[in-house]
């Protein structure tokens, strides 16, 4: 009955009809239980740290963001990655904490970096049960006020499928943080299930395009349209459009020559620690010199 239960909720979470048990999902599982006793440790011993991945303006080649990525340095596991941990902490109902501590550690080095007089713009990933907690808008005017961050420096992204769970729920939060200030971004775009008619009412800002789309464009046609069908679609709706996981320069040309606002991946940095951040973001120069951008299909009928 446990294994059963187990199955119906991941078949919840996912959107499926039909989930067979799978024990590497099972919370319960003796290793499962261990690792969930060090994240309640992790949590108050500052074993979680965050690191920062750029994004870059491909208009006018300036660092305009940074996404913080949250990682788990084990006292005996070693480095240990968020698909490991996020799942159990989602599971558990650690996600809470484990989001209270992911914006202090962010909105912390926000306020470093405005101190500096070289104030950023920090991206925080929230996850589908955070957009059921009610209460999340309040913790996050907390924050902001005890870190003394002005709210247009955060932003909270939020994957299509975490909007999913509960829509009407998760759109009266989003407008609630939104009413504060904070901007809004859709994660992985084109992997969920969004329709059109909820994305003009929902208060975002920016569609972050899935990456498996941007890293493939150059070996799919088809992707290379989609990638080009999403910033088409941003710029209509009046948003900014992002490409993540740009990996290489032809990529980088292809997203300029389709007026893309915002790269960010493996080909202009990996994520850094705060210092090593500091000095990449001291000695950008810009957008490194581009290709000419490839030709590509016509999205206009014949």
């Amino acid at each position: 009955m446990q294994r059963a239960d187990v199955a119906m909720y991941v078949a919840k979470q996912r959107n499926l009809g039909v989930f067979a048990y799978d024990p590497a999902l099972d919370s319960h599982s003796p290793e499962r239980l261990s690792l969930l006793g060090d994240l309640r440790r992790a949590l108050t011993e500052d074993e979680l740290f965050l690191l920062y991945q750029p994004k870059v303006s491909l208009s006018t080649g300036e660092v305009c963001g940074a996404e913080a990525l949250v990682r788990w340095n084990h006292p005996s596991r070693g480095l240990i990655l968020p698909d490991a941990f996020i799942p159990l902490a989602e599971n558990t109902g650690l996600i809470g904490p484990l989001t209270r501590r992911v914006l202090n550690l962010a909105l912390a080095q926000a306020r470093q970096w405005a101190e500096q007089g070289s104030p950023l713009q920090v991206a925080v990933n929230l996850s589908a049960r955070n957009l059921l907690d009610d209460r999340l808008d309040a913790l996050v005017a907390e924050l902001l006020t005890a870190h003394g961050v002005a709210a247009h420096l955060l932003k909270l992204e939020v994957t299509e499928s975490a909007i999913m769970t509960d829509p009407v729920r998760a759109k009266n939060l989003l407008q609630r943080l939104h009413a504060q200030g904070v901007a809004i971004s859709i994660d992985d775009f084109g992997a969920g299930y969004t329709s059109l008619g909820q994305l003009k009412n929902l208060p975002v800002t920016e569609l972050k395009i899935d990456r498996s789309f941007v890293m493939t464009m150059e070996s799919d046609t088809s992707n290379a349209l989609i990638v080009r069908s999403v910033i088409e679609l941003s710029h209509n709706l009046g948003l900014s459009a992002v490409a993540e996981g740009v990996e290489g320069a032809d990529i980088l040309a292809t997203l300029s020559g389709y007026s893309c606002d915002i790269a960010q991946g493996y080909h202009l940095s990996r994520p850094l620690p705060p210092d090593v951040f500091d000095h990449w973001r001291a000695h950008w120069a810009g957008v490194p010199s581009l290709p000419p951008a490839p030709a590509v299909e016509s999205l206009e009928p014949a």
